[in-house]
């Protein structure tokens, strides 16, 4: 079963679920949650890092019978060698992990579902999706979609854009696919599209590209906020004024902070939230907190991220 659910609803859902079973925790059994995650090795992760991080002070301090042990790792190497570590020193009853790569950690995953440990993936979805219990993650088809559908009708359906890819990742193309399929019933002319790999410096270069050689660009679309960053600075350093919006995604403080400033060349986003790890944290937790199941595909939907609720997605503490 696939469920679609707003991020603030989802985040509350999940917080409010766990609350309301916490009278009954303190009597069960000692169980343990390790949470496996990349490190901080840019803005996004560094938001996963520090969202992992609150959900096990807060499970912690409200179920005594729940350890949970945050793990992580600069690497898909560095990360298999961590639920090893894990597995051998203690007995898991859950493990909920947002895989570096997919291919490389299916297996060790697949051999800690063997123990009988509860499987929760985040984000980065396995080779064999039969091995997780529960699955959450933002919708990427929906980032572009929504994103295009707004900037479509404030260009008036007609114009000229150009687009800033990430990497080759099923995630980027999703992001692609949802922004494109919503252009292409539109006048909406997209002059260039290339990868600038989710790279601030990158998208700079490729920004400056751009603006040297098509004359006149309306609006641009950088599918991830780091990429946006460094278009936002291209484009002023140009001096052109040719260019009405400047669009990301991903939720990153920086730029809400544009959106609730109400910037007029970037006055909205869409998320794509790293406090979805603290979600499923919290969602694992309840299988143990008051029997209460929480089994299959959850997916964040993506709606526009404007002034009027930017403050739903602003974590000012968050490194991201």
């Amino acid at each position: 079963m696939t469920h679609l659910i707003t991020k603030g609803l989802f985040a509350a859902s999940a917080m409010g679920l766990v609350a309301a079973l916490a009278g009954g925790a303190a009597a069960q059994d000692k169980k343990t949650i390790a949470v496996s995650i990349p490190a901080a090795t840019h803005g996004w992760t560094g938001g996963v890092v520090y969202h992992a991080e609150q959900a096990e002070k807060e499970i912690e301090a409200a179920f005594p019978n729940i350890d949970v042990i945050v793990k992580t790792s600069p690497s898909a190497t560095a990360q298999v060698s961590a639920l090893e570590d894990l597995s051998a020193s203690q007995t898991l009853d859950a493990l909920v992990i947002l895989p570096f790569t997919s291919e490389e950690l299916t297996g060790p995953v697949e051999q800690v579902k063997a123990n009988g440990t509860f499987i929760a993936v985040v984000d980065r979805g396995l080779t064999d999706p039969s091995i997780q219990d529960l699955y959450v993650a933002g919708d990427n088809i929906a980032v572009g979609a929504n994103t295009a559908h707004w900037m479509a009708e404030k260009l008036g359906n007609q114009g000229k854009i150009v687009v800033l890819r990430g990497i080759p990742t099923v995630i980027d193309d999703e992001r692609i696919k949802g922004f494109t399929d919503v252009m292409k019933d539109t006048q909406v002319e997209i002059l260039d599209i290339q990868y600038a790999n989710w790279n601030q410096d990158e998208a700079f270069k490729l920004m400056q590209d751009y603006l040297a050689k098509y004359p006149q660009i309306d609006a641009v679309w950088a599918n991830d906020d780091d990429m946006l960053l460094g278009v936002l600075e291209a484009v002023k350093e140009s001096g052109r004024t040719d260019i009405k919006y400047a669009l990301g995604g991903n939720g990153m403080k920086d730029v809400i902070e544009l959106v609730k400033a109400e910037n007029a060349m970037t006055p909205v986003s869409t998320p794509y939230p790293p406090s979805m790890i603290k979600s499923a944290i919290y969602m694992t937790a309840a299988q143990f907190a008051g029997q209460a199941p929480m089994r299959g595909t959850f997916k964040l939907d993506a709606p526009l991220i404007t002034p009027q609720n930017a403050d739903q997605f602003y974590f000012p503490d968050s490194p991201f």
